[in-house]
């Protein structure tokens, strides 16, 4: 596994501990499957966006306003 990999993996883990901080109703794997299942997802997964290199609270901002709006900012 290289290092963007990894970053990507520590992302995913970061953003489902922040939805559970912030939505404690979530189980873990309830979490992990809200964020795989995003359009955020897919866009850090695409090493275009550089979202991997962010600070997970930016881009957890995405990833709220998908879930509360249907789409991404």
């Amino acid at each position: 596994m290289n290092e963007k990999e990894q970053m990507k993996l520590d992302m995913v883990k970061k953003l489902a501990l922040m939805l559970i901080a912030n939505n404690p109703q979530f189980t873990i794997e309830q979490a992990l499957a809200t964020v795989i299942n995003s359009d955020t997802y897919q866009r850090l997964q695409r090493d275009a966006t550089g979202l991997y290199y962010q600070s997970s609270r930016y881009v957890y901002s995405f990833l709220d306003s998908e879930l509360k709006t249907g789409r991404v900012m």
